[in-house]
């Protein structure tokens, strides 16, 4: 009996905890797409904004506003990027793959403004595989209150 318990319990840590050959590529393409996401921030690259984000994407920014569609998502990224100036880092922490075309990207965000203060938030980014590339669908900024 105790030898079919430690089966049970032994298993599933080992079937869940690889990683399949798929996902550690499609890994790699997700953090790339997030820095193309941070360069294209930077430089106000709407060209390239438009082909890594969904028609359809929506972003939570931190002081709760909410834009729908790329229209509305584009206009208020340049209007932030602006009156937010700033160098702008995102670091992947962890991807969590729901299916093989949706992951979750969770990232360290921080905005160094010109005068060399730190603001540190979280983004969560829901990414698609579409169209035969990771695109970013939605975007959710968090400004913590407690302990980063």
């Amino acid at each position: 009996m105790k030898n079919i318990l430690w089966l049970f319990l032994i298993f599933p840590s080992i079937a869940f905890s690889q990683i399949k050959p798929r996902e550690k590529e499609d890994a790699v393409k997700i953090t790339q797409l997030i820095q193309h996401y941070a360069q294209a921030r930077e430089t106000q690259d709407t060209v390239l904004l438009k082909r890594i984000l969904t028609e359809d994407i929506d972003q939570l920014v931190s002081s709760g506003e909410w834009r729908i569609g790329i229209a509305e998502s584009l206009k208020g990224m340049q209007s932030s990027t602006q009156s937010n100036p700033g160098s702008r880092r995102l670091k992947v922490e962890k991807i969590k793959f729901l299916s093989e075309e949706i992951a979750l990207v969770d990232c360290r965000y921080t905005i160094e403004s010109p005068n060399g203060t730190e603001r540190n938030m979280w983004s969560s980014f829901t990414v698609l595989f579409q169209k035969n590339q990771w695109k970013i669908t939605a975007i959710r900024n968090m400004n913590p209150t407690g302990g980063n």
